[in-house]
């Protein structure tokens, strides 16, 4: 048997576009998560220590957030309410600030300042900060470890996510395979059971998100998520309304697909079978496109720049993404289920998946364009490596699929090659190895007509034959399944493609609830052009939370700079746990640097005087100005980190 190889220019061609496609879904599904907020800035902003008390505390946001009555919270140095607890809105224009006064004749010493809200793409967010009046105290508080949207409910909530992305990608493109590729598909058993547990899967997925959105941005107890007056609070949310309207397009989408799997398959006049096809394109492209605006309307393309623009394309993208992986899932049921699956079949769905990759290049680039920060951030946020990682799963896929349309284009001139017509080849591969819910119906009738022509026989014995049969009937089809080596190549590409597209998604997943790059550079640049302001003869007082990645690689650490002026000074450093307990960690190591002046880094080497706690005297600090702090906190033998701080010494 011969086999003809694809041209390669048309190959190379076709596979740059892939590429480029591939990558544009790459960070466009990866950027849907830089529509986190972040906060910019405060009033007083984090370590500072100010003379006198200040009448209200104000946050600023870099996009607008949902706030609570009990968002933000004013601790004074024994852990009690400081603030009025009536927020204020003090946005204007662009800038997103909201403020909570505070009670008067409060006392000097350490106040912590503790917020949480929802940003605008449906992701909890959350932080805390301290600052001082007169001068620094202890502070008893304890803040919560977990982060916003962690735990348990963050994990149940975030597989949900996953399964409701998988499950409306399958949907989709499973019915767009049966409907556009391989009509005859929906007859067949595997393929209408696989599209049915798609739509369970999403119409699951949905309950939960609904039901752990209050724990999820809230308390985090996995108690709360049957709190009646929680998910009433829900309902009301932007969010809440786009969940209870995807569950509503889902129950026409249960109607779409009974009508697939059961007056169509029962049509046998063409004209009718014709205008059923029509009806059930657009009835299912409308509700298809309905679903995939719940995900738009709600997150991350609602927010931002152009939100008009991103959102139609964040729909298109999806639908695109849903056809190709969508499909990919049903050829792959049908490829190891059903041996006759039409050559033309594969054909058509090689065309769909060609015009879907080239939407998601456009819609990709346009997203990457929209959401994606600096080149830097790449390297310098976690956020950027996890992009890196998927980054090389993508190469990896780019390959796979490239192999897979080779097959393809392979199974397309296959009967040429063999010189046999191409309608009596697939005549003879669709006589009795399909595996659709008729023949299964006629196999048990046949055999229930067997065991009742022969009354005589065991029935034990009957049971033990029908058995035989049975394994035979699934060894044949085996034979008949792997008798054609382009088609047992395509399976295993398609196989291999599909278990590296669950990779990715689960990448994306985790992309979708990491702060992103640019969002974080943008805080940083803003935390790092503002700095607490010295006050004379008051000690800085500077808290940086720092994460090494390891064991036991969390904390906070408290500088303290006496007197925070030119000369010399005394440098106190204690490293804590979150929940403030004393952690002893091998090493610390300190510099100061003057960027504006080109001074430094001047290296600072504190001792280590007890568990958790650093000291050194005579520090130099030579000239007044914007000095940055640096410290390396070391957990472990590899686990290290570098965190910095602006302040301004007079």
């Amino acid at each position: 048997m011969t086999t003809t190889t694809p041209r390669l220019g048309t190959a190379l061609a076709r596979l740059l576009i892939l590429a480029a496609a591939l990558l544009g879904t790459l960070l466009a599904v990866a950027a849907p998560a830089s529509a986190h907020a972040a906060l910019t800035g405060s009033d007083p902003q984090d370590g500072a220590v100010v003379v006198t008390a200040p009448k209200e505390v104000n946050l600023t946001f870099s996009e607008q957030v949902a706030m609570s009555a009990d968002s933000i919270r004013v601790l004074d140095p024994a852990g009690r309410r400081a603030d009025t607890g009536e927020i204020r809105d003090l946005c204007s224009g662009s800038v997103v600030r909201y403020g909570v006064g505070l009670r008067a004749g409060l006392p000097d010493g350490t106040y912590t300042v503790a917020w949480q809200a929802v940003s605008a793409d449906s992701h909890p967010v959350a932080g805390a900060f301290t600052f001082s009046i007169g001068a620094p105290s202890q502070t008893s508080v304890a803040l919560p470890d977990q982060e916003p949207g962690g735990g348990l409910v963050g994990a149940l909530y975030g597989i949900a996510r996953y399964l409701s992305y998988a499950g409306f990608a399958v949907l989709v493109g499973g019915g767009a395979f049966v409907l556009v590729c391989w009509p005859r598909g929906a007859s067949v058993r595997p393929v209408q059971r696989t599209v049915v547990r798609a739509w369970l899967t999403l119409t699951g997925a949905t309950l939960v998100m609904l039901l752990l959105r209050n724990p999820y941005t809230g308390s985090g107890e996995l108690s709360d998520a049957f709190d009646l007056a929680g998910l009433k609070s829900v309902l009301e949310t932007k969010t809440g309304a786009a969940l209870t309207s995807r569950l509503l397009l889902l129950g026409a989408a249960a109607l779409f697909v009974a009508v697939l799997f059961g007056a169509y398959t029962r049509r046998t006049d063409p004209k009718e079978k014709r205008d059923l096809v029509f009806g059930l394109g657009v009835g299912g492209t409308v509700v298809a496109t309905g679903i995939a605006g719940t995900w738009a309307l709600a997150e991350h393309a609602s927010t931002g720049i152009q939100p008009g623009i991103a959102m139609p394309v964040d729909i298109l993208h999806l639908l695109a993404v849903a056809a190709w992986l969508g499909g990919l899932t049903v050829l792959l049921v049908a490829l190891y289920r059903t041996p006759s699956v039409d050559r033309a079949a594969v054909e058509r769905f090689s065309k769909v998946a060609f015009a879907s990759v080239a939407v998601l290049a456009a819609t990709g680039l346009y997203q990457s364009w929209r959401q994606v920060g600096s080149w830097s951030a790449l390297t310098d946020t976690r956020y950027g490596r996890l992009l890196l990682v998927k980054v090389g799963l993508m190469g990896v896929l780019v390959g796979i699929a490239w192999i897979s349309r080779r097959w393809t284009q392979r199974l397309a001139v296959l009967p040429s090659a063999e010189g046999l017509p191409s309608a009596e080849r697939e005549t003879g591969e669709e006589e009795g190895t399909e595996v659709t819910a008729e023949t299964e119906e006629a196999e048990e009738t046949e055999g229930g007509e067997a065991a009742a022509s022969a009354p005589d026989v065991d029935p034990e014995r009957a049971a033990q034959l029908a058995r035989q049969r049975a394994a035979v009937a699934t060894a044949r089809r085996k034979r008949e399944r792997d008798a054609d080596p382009e088609r047992s190549g395509l399976r295993r590409s398609v196989l291999t493609e599909a278990a590296v597209a669950v990779v990715l998604l689960a990448v994306t997943t985790v992309l979708t609830a990491t702060e992103p790059g640019r969002t974080e550079e943008e805080a940083g640049r803003s935390n790092a052009a503002s700095g607490p302001v010295a006050v004379p003869d008051r000690p800085v007082d500077l808290r940086l939370p720092f994460d090494t990645g390891g064991v036991d690689g969390k904390g906070v650490v408290r500088l303290s700079l006496d007197p925070g002026r030119t000369g010399a000074n005394g440098l106190h450093l204690y490293v804590e746990r979150p929940d403030g307990k004393p952690l002893d960690v091998p090493e610390i190591k300190i510099a100061l640097t003057l960027e504006a002046k080109s001074v430094g880094p001047l290296p600072v080497a504190p001792d280590r005087i007890q568990a958790g706690h650093w000291s050194a005297s005579g520090v130099q600090i030579p000239m007044p100005g914007e000095w940055r702090i640096q410290v390396t906190v070391r957990t472990s033998d590899i686990d290290q980190t570098t965190i910095d701080k602006n302040v301004k010494i007079g």
